[in-house]
């Protein structure tokens, strides 16, 4: 009995190790979708075709799948893609012809849209459980857009329209920070600050260029904006939304296409517009105010840029000058060409998964 005593531990021991190793119900890998790594491209499409589209690029493997969205949905996206973001376990496509598609980021299998009560629709956040679209509203005898709007959804998954907050002409990027929705608000030359819990404009700033988007750069909000011979890059605190400092860039033809880079380095795609379309990808620095390289990629076209952290590779889109499709070109970190893709119409942005 005193041998059994001091058997009875170590029994009870082999039990729960056994019992541990065979438990068939407890948590398991799930496998990672389709979609859930490698790039996703973004292809806005042509104008008045409405034909935009995402493609699926695997690195490791240099396969590319075309037109994901239509693949499993059995339709094609029917619009021209402004913006994907992805947030809450869901993937937004933006498009700028009104509405917003809502697809599972594994398999692009559709989960809900917006597509009532917007016009010209530019970019999305989420923020307490809700969507906020940025719109430029409708056009007037002008071409101007004097009743631009944030729209607010109060559903992840889509659904109507609850409200529309009134912002200054033409918002574009926006950006979360704090309590704060940021709006970089590029034909009035201002940034509006929406609260998020009250969903009411709270502040409508000045500032010089006409802004496009929002970066946060080594822990600090910036908002970029472009004039003729200027990149310029606005810091904010997003404590209280005051504008803290400017950095200005000596830069000729800067455009809205930027992408950041290793540390307080951006690239900006640089144009001198038509008729020569003479375009280059440029290299700056925000620390220090100043252009790394002026000319780091020369091309024609040129209508998006990356930085993919691994390797440390550019992407480069090419329009073709939306001569069917565009292509990617993936530089190395000294800008010398690795590959090119053959991807879809109007390439314009890519989410590195």
């Amino acid at each position: 009995m005193k041998n059994l005593r001091l058997l009875l531990p170590l029994i009870w021991l082999a039990f729960f190790v056994v019992s541990c190793n065979d438990d068939t119900t407890g948590p398991t890998d799930i496998p990672v979708g389709e979609f859930e790594k490698g790039v996703l491209i973004m292809n806005e499409g042509a104008f008045g075709v409405n034909d935009g589209e995402v493609f699926h690029y695997d690195p490791s493997s240099g396969a590319i799948k075309e037109d994901i969205f239509r693949a499993k949905n059995l339709r094609p996206f029917g619009g021209l893609i402004q913006d994907m973001v992805e947030a809450e376990g869901r993937m937004y496509l933006v498009a700028n012809t009104g509405k917003v598609e809502i697809v599972a980021p594994n398999d692009f299998g559709l989960l809900g849209g917006v597509s009532l009560g917007l016009n010209i629709t530019r970019s999305l956040v989420v923020v307490n459980q809700k969507l906020f679209i940025s719109d430029w509203g409708p056009y007037d005898a002008g071409f101007n857009n004097p009743d631009s709007y944030v729209a607010v959804v109060n559903d992840l998954n889509g659904g109507p329209i609850a409200k529309k907050i009134a912002v200054s002409s033409r918002p574009e990027g926006m950006i979360v920070a704090g309590n704060f929705i940021y709006v970089a608000c590029t034909a009035a030359q201002k940034y509006d600050v929406i609260s998020a819990s009250s969903e009411n404009l709270t502040a409508s700033i000045k500032v010089e260029g006409n802004p496009t988007q929002f970066l946060e750069i080594e822990g600090r909000l910036f908002l970029y904006a472009i004039d003729d011979n200027n990149a310029i890059f606005h810091e904010i605190n997003p404590g209280n939304y005051a504008l803290v400092r400017t950095v200005k860039i000596p830069l000729a033809n800067p455009t809205p296409i930027i992408t950041l880079g290793e540390g307080s380095e951006i690239f900006i795609v640089t144009s001198t517009g038509w008729p020569d379309y003479t375009d280059a990808v440029a290299k700056v620095s925000v620390n220090t105010g100043q252009v790394i390289n002026g000319s780091f990629y020369t091309g024609s076209g040129l209508y998006g840029i990356g930085f993919k952290i691994e390797g440390k590779e550019i992407y480069v889109a090419e329009n073709n000058g939306f001569q069917g499709n565009g292509s990617v070109s993936i530089l190395s970190p000294t800008g010398q060409k690795i590959k090119t893709l053959s991807v879809g119409k109007g390439p314009s942005g890519f989410i590195f998964k």
